[in-house]
């Protein structure tokens, strides 16, 4: 780990009893100095209180930063809209798991290495069978992750570093053919299996859209665009999800129980849910004719309706992710020649009065990353039920990645968060007889 301590201390003054206590100070390569609490129990008889953790640091990390305030985000130093803008989607995942971008020798053999775990156990896949026909996909990927690690005993011993990159390589390559499958059993149609001469993204479009009646060919500019959501949404420091699988995983349970931990964080609607959220918006606006009472309701503070997709709780400036899917947005729509779909109509209509009217100008709020993937899954033919489950395929390599960090971080504990008892005293027991 890169970070160090700070010759300056901060001091912490006890003003009942007069006691100080110097704490140390860390800093890491860029970013907010820490205040190292790790003493402070200890010392003091004190825990911090702080729901939410939005003040804590949880771990050290080198993976991703997040500068909400001026709009930045890296992945291993380089900023995400270089990186969407010239890499595939396997070049960012190469990078997240070592550190580096690889070279074509490197990129060669990781992809050849991802494309032949692909294919699921064939056992796995009479697993769906026993979910209801109208399950959501979220609930089938979260059962069908959890239960790889009963197939895969030969990737579970986390202490092994060769059974660590399996288990990682297998999830990256499989949790795609999970969710297509889950949404081909959502639709009553046969699951379609991986081809190896496809490209990741174009392999991925071919298992969601092809069927054994008539050939199907991804559309380059639509793979393109799913290359870039899928880097876009790779990794995002220690988010809910992320939280979630570095959690799980300080308790040693196997990689394949970590993800589909993360998985179910992910399927909250504060989480994962914001680009479905901000579909069910434009269908209650309804029509763009309807648009200037809907902003107008937006500014009212004392009125319940929010615009879904519009601001971030990071990103207090423009979300640089944002500026790359808005680009793609507009060329997938362009590709596809929709000029007809209304949902669509109203999305730009609304796109338009964002950027330009004073008030969110003002507060920045801007379209984010949510608002731009809803429209472009909703233009590809994806079904809402399904905007989650491409957000988990995107977000695996980063929970990978932030998992194994964590496996190999020596100062790594069972996570433990303290709390602040709120509830009765010890009380005084009473038999049932004697109880009023």
């Amino acid at each position: 780990m890169n970070s160090q301590t700070d010759k300056k201390t901060f001091t912490l003054t006890d003003n009942s009893s007069g006691k100080q206590i110097e704490l140390p100070v860390m800093e890491g390569t860029v970013g907010p100095r820490v205040i190292d609490v790790r003493r402070l129990y200890a010392e003091t008889g004190c825990f911090t209180f702080d729901p939410g953790y939005t003040s804590t640091g949880s771990c050290e990390s080198r993976i991703t930063y997040i500068d909400g305030e001026e709009g930045v985000l890296l992945y291993r130093g380089y900023p995400i809209q270089e990186l969407a803008t010239n890499c595939d989607y396997p070049e960012v995942c190469y990078l997240l798991l070592y550190g580096d971008l690889p070279t074509q020798k490197q990129q060669s053999k990781f992809e050849h290495d991802i494309t032949y775990h692909t294919m699921l156990h064939e056992q796995l896949n009479t697993f769906y069978r026993g979910f209801r026909r109208d399950s959501h996909p979220m609930a089938i990927m979260c059962g069908v992750v959890g239960a790889l690690s009963a197939f895969y005993h030969d990737s579970l011993d986390i202490s092994d570093p060769r059974h660590r990159m399996v288990a990682s390589y297998r999830m990256i390559a499989k949790i795609p053919t999970i969710a297509a499958q889950a949404y081909k059993y959502s639709i009553g149609q046969p699951f379609v299996y991986p081809r190896n001469d496809l490209k990741y993204s174009e392999n991925f479009l071919y298992m969601m859209f092809a069927n054994p009646a008539e050939d199907y060919k991804a559309n380059p500019i639509l793979a393109r665009a799913m290359d870039r959501i899928l880097i876009l949404h790779a990794d995002h420091e220690q988010n809910a999800s992320t939280s979630t699988v570095r959690l799980a995983g300080s308790s040693g349970a196997n990689p394949f129980a970590c993800i589909a931990a993360g998985i179910a964080s992910l399927w909250g609607p504060a989480h994962g849910g914001a680009n479905e959220a901000v579909l069910n918006m434009l269908e209650e606006i309804g029509d763009v004719g309807n648009v200037s009472k809907f902003i107008k309701m937006a500014k009212d503070k004392d009125d319940p309706f929010r615009l879904m997709g519009f601001g971030h709780r990071v990103y207090k400036n423009f979300d640089p992710r944002a500026r790359v899917m808005q680009e793609t947005c507009h060329e997938v729509l362009d590709e596809l020649g929709i000029n007809d779909e209304p949902l669509l109509d109203l999305a730009m209509g609304l796109e338009k009065i964002a950027l330009e009217d004073e008030y969110f100008v003002e507060k920045r709020l801007y379209p984010n990353v949510d608002f731009y993937s809803g429209i472009i899954f909703k233009a590809l033919g994806i079904p809402a039920s399904m905007f989650t489950v491409l957000f988990a395929v995107a977000r695996t390599v980063g929970w990978i990645a932030q998992w194994n960090e964590m496996i190999e971080d020596p100062s790594q504990r069972i996570g433990r968060p303290r709390q602040l008892y709120t509830g009765e005293n010890k009380r005084i027991f009473k038999e049932l007889k004697d109880r009023k």
